[in-house]
């Protein structure tokens, strides 16, 4: 069997299995005309997907990214897709009511960026939303590590004959 690089951290080696295991996964499907069939849930979510949303992970990255500038609807669905590699996909029937919940509430304030035409959407943090933010960041970690440390087990014992 190969061994790991002893290079790479653990964490590189892990991203890069999950990466594998969903490509492998839509290859499965392509592979016989279906979709991807992911192991569902309730109501026929994906489980990961679905306990990362029900975390409040999706608000915590939205005012995470919001934080560092203004951002609109399809920069933050690109950009949350991008930094999770693909594994948490944000389609617009979710992002855009997320938005006007937290505009709502009084977390963001958009701008349209020509207001006489309506183009983008441009969010940013309001005062409160710093504060919820730093809440989430907090509220949050628990999860989010038990989530790296459950993927990490994972690799450990599917990929342990590699190391």
């Amino acid at each position: 069997m190969p061994k790991a690089d002893p290079a790479k951290s653990s964490g590189e080696r892990s991203r890069k299995a999950v990466r594998e295991a969903v490509a492998q996964a839509g290859g499965l499907g392509k592979a016989t005309g279906a979709g991807p069939a992911p192991a569902t849930g309730r109501g026929g979510q994906d489980p990961l997907s679905g306990e990362l949303r029900r975390r409040e992970v999706l608000p915590l990255l939205v005012l995470h990214l919001i934080a560092a500038g203004p951002s609109y609807g399809n920069q933050l669905m690109e950009r949350i897709a991008g930094m999770t590699e693909g594994v948490l996909t944000v389609n617009p029937n979710t992002m855009y009511p997320l938005l006007r919940k937290l505009e709502a509430a009084g977390l963001i304030e958009g701008d349209w960026e020509h207001p006489e035409r309506r183009t983008r959407r441009f969010y940013s943090l309001t005062a409160a939303g710093g504060k919820e933010y730093a809440r989430l960041r907090e509220e949050v970690r628990p999860f989010l590590d038990s989530v790296a440390r459950s993927i990490d087990d994972i690799v450990t014992e599917v990929y342990e004959d590699e190391a």
